[in-house]
């Protein structure tokens, strides 16, 4: 019999964190290749994906406060939590920009970039649910890493493209802008993987 109390719904709640995210990547991706009226339209859906993840990460640290026995160190369920949130603003925060600059049509890179990101949503699916069944997550980690360099150069030449052959500074400075929020949403993807590695160092 267990004396004491120790909480496993954390993974769940990382699944559907991860499930999130996969879904709002997923929503801009399509959108970005339809067209502005579409990502209007997405991003309404996506910021309700994003304020359902804010609910999932206050209910974790609520949790977290109340359980005596964690799965997990509380710093490393805390630092997990942390990063997806990260993500998942980072897609709400670009669709965002896209549709306030009014930035029409949507750049290929852009397209590209919510390819990159739809991957890494994905791949932070299988990496949770391999957390859970207790499986190894290494081969998600070097994919997630992959993916975050492939959006590294991406928007490199992006930008680099930009100041040669862009006339106009204002929509240089916007594209600029969006390409870069949207680089760092890969960062953030990173983060997450590099925090599940902590953990496998841990507890391996």
């Amino acid at each position: 019999m267990r004396l004491l109390p120790r909480e496993e719904k954390f993974f769940h709640y990382f699944i559907e964190q991860s499930n999130l995210i996969a879904e709002a990547a997923q929503q801009f991706r399509q959108a970005a290749e339809k067209g502005p009226s579409a990502l209007r339209e997405a991003e309404v859906s996506i910021a309700r994906l994003e304020q359902k993840g804010d609910e999932l990460i206050h209910e974790i640290y609520t949790r977290l406060n109340q359980t005596f026995i964690t799965p997990l160190d509380p710093e490393d369920i805390h630092s997990l939590g942390s990063h997806l949130d990260d993500v998942l603003d980072g897609i709400e925060e670009s669709v965002h920009r896209i549709v306030a600059y009014k930035i029409d049509p949507i750049p290929v890179t852009m397209i590209e970039l919510g390819s990159i990101l739809e991957g890494c949503g994905l791949t932070l699916q299988k990496a949770f649910q391999a957390l859970d069944a207790n499986k190894p997550l290494l081969e998600h980690s070097i994919e997630i890493n992959r993916l975050e360099e492939q959006a590294d150069h991406l928007v490199r030449a992006a930008i680099a493209d930009l100041f040669d052959k862009e006339p106009n500074p204002i929509t240089v400075m916007k594209l600029k802008e969006v390409y870069e929020y949207l680089e760092q949403t890969t960062d953030y993807c990173e983060d997450v993987a590099d925090a599940l590695q902590n953990v496998i160092v841990k507890n391996g």
